[in-house]
This record gives C-alpha cells, structure tokens and sequence, in this order.
C-alpha cells in the first residue's frame, strides 16, 4: 500500500502521540503535516518529529489522503464547516473527538464522505492505549486498513459494527483508565491506614496493578479463572474478595460504567446539534 499522506488538524496531546508512533513505525516525515494556532506546539511538534506544520488548517490539509481531527469537541463545528471547501472527495477523515458522530460530521463537512470515528483513551500517551473504530458506508476497507494502522501507532485498536456501541467503548476503555486510578489511590490510602509509609503503599498498589494487567493480556485464560487460581480457599484474598462482593462491587461497577455510558451519549446529542 502506497503511504499516504496524512494531515493532522489540532497539535495537542494525542495528536503528538499519534505522530510519535506513526514515526516510530518508520513513517516519514513528508508523510505527515499538522496545523495548530498555537505557535509553541507547532514548533514543538516540528522540532520533536522533523514534520511540517501550519497555522492555517487548509494548507495542512491540501493534498491529504488521511485528514485526522484532534481538536476538542466543542469547536468541530466550526473547524469542520471552515474545512469542507478544501478537503478532496476521497479524503478520509478520522475522528478522535469525544461525542461527534458520523451523521454530524457528514453535514458539517459534507455528505458521502469516508469518515472513520475512533475512541483512543489517554494511555494513547504511552503507546499503550486501547481504542474502538467506527467506519461509515463510505470508507473502503483500503481506508480501514490506513485507519488501523493509524491507530495501531499508539496501541491495540478494536473494529465496532455499530456507532451506537462507541458509548460503551467510552464507558469501559475511554474512562476506564480513571477507574484504575481511583483504584490505586484507594488501595494507596488503605495500605498507609494499615501502617506502610505512604510511598511504599503508592508504589506497591502502582505495581500490583500494573502486573495484573500483563497477566490478564498475557494470559491464554480469562480475568475469572486468574482470580479463582490466586483466591485461595479460607485465605488472605478470599477474604477481601468476600469483603468486595459484600459491598455490592459487581452491581456497582455496572452502574458506573451505566452512567458514563449515558452521559457519553447526552453529549454526543448536545455537541452533533
């Protein structure tokens, strides 16, 4: 497949990430554009990534085959309709924007467009994040493909058959890293109550959650049975695990990830007016 030329419009965090894996892959530099206001991370991206950058999103955007939108929710509106003129017909555009949905960005950029729509989650950051693609009727599975790779630059990316289901992806993977946190924060609080210095509690709850993540990925059976092996019977964990179900931990995790799950779509019908 030819390399195609990709234009990135916004220069934030997760655009820079982007950037810094495709490069990483071994895509050139002459390869990738980015446009910003903000001169600071123009120069900054041009000087991390040796790429070409732009005030003005049109001119980043001439001659692109791969057009991604990285600019916050709330201002895609206006970038879209000011990008419509100057984008070719067969440009894909990739959406990495909360809450913006394909039937939105066809009218503001117009219709019979491909569009892909993706939800990256902030470990993005670290090349370690996990991401749901939506593509639209119009995408070819060429298109697909190019968008895959895009989003494979920055960690593992899982195809959706409906774009209804990117509120689910939100709640489980786009918010789910917050989850883990308050996770680590709670065990860190619990583990100093118990009487460790707080750094060792930090440090041993940061660990714990980073080992049991490699296990779960690397493990050729489920999260159930990697539980069930380590919970041994009348022992340590059982007991806390007891003490987990007691509180209702299951019921409660669903009704959290219920709630973000709707919140996601409120804004997804807030932000597509």
């Amino acid at each position: 497949m030819t390399q195609p030329r990709i234009a990135f419009v916004g220069a934030g965090n997760m655009a820079a990430s982007l950037i810094g894996g495709l490069r990483a892959q071994g895509v050139p530099a002459d390869a990738i554009r980015a446009s910003d206001p903000g001169a600071d991370k123009r120069d900054a991206m041009s000087r991390e990534h040796g790429i070409e950058t732009f005030a003005e999103n049109r001119e980043a955007v001439a001659g692109a085959d791969i057009v991604v939108l990285a600019v916050k929710p709330q201002v895609m509106q206006d970038v879209c309709r000011a990008l419509a003129e100057h984008l070719e017909a067969r440009t894909l555009v990739v959406s990495i924007a909360a809450g913006i949905s394909c039937a939105s960005l066809q009218r503001w950029l117009g219709e019979g467009r491909p569009i892909v729509r993706c939800m990256p989650n902030t470990p993005s950051l670290l090349r370690q994040g996990v991401s749901g693609l939506f593509a639209n009727a119009q995408t070819s599975e060429a298109q697909r493909q190019q968008a895959e790779q895009l989003l494979c630059a920055v960690g593992l990316a899982l195809w959706l058959d409906d774009e209804q289901l990117i509120d689910a992806v939100t709640a489980v993977s786009g918010s789910g890293p917050a989850y883990f946190f308050l996770m680590i924060e709670a065990m860190t609080a619990a583990g100093e109550a118990l009487g460790l210095p707080r750094q060792t509690a930090e440090r041993l709850s940061q660990h714990t959650a980073l080992g049991a993540a490699r296990m779960a990925c690397e493990s050729e059976v489920d999260a159930a049975e990697l539980r069930r092996r380590v919970t041994s019977p009348n022992g340590t964990t059982e007991a806390a695990i007891k003490a987990f179900q007691a509180g209702g931990f299951e019921t409660l995790v669903q009704q959290a990830l219920n709630a973000a799950a709707r919140r996601s779509a409120e804004l997804a019908e807030q932000l597509g007016r």
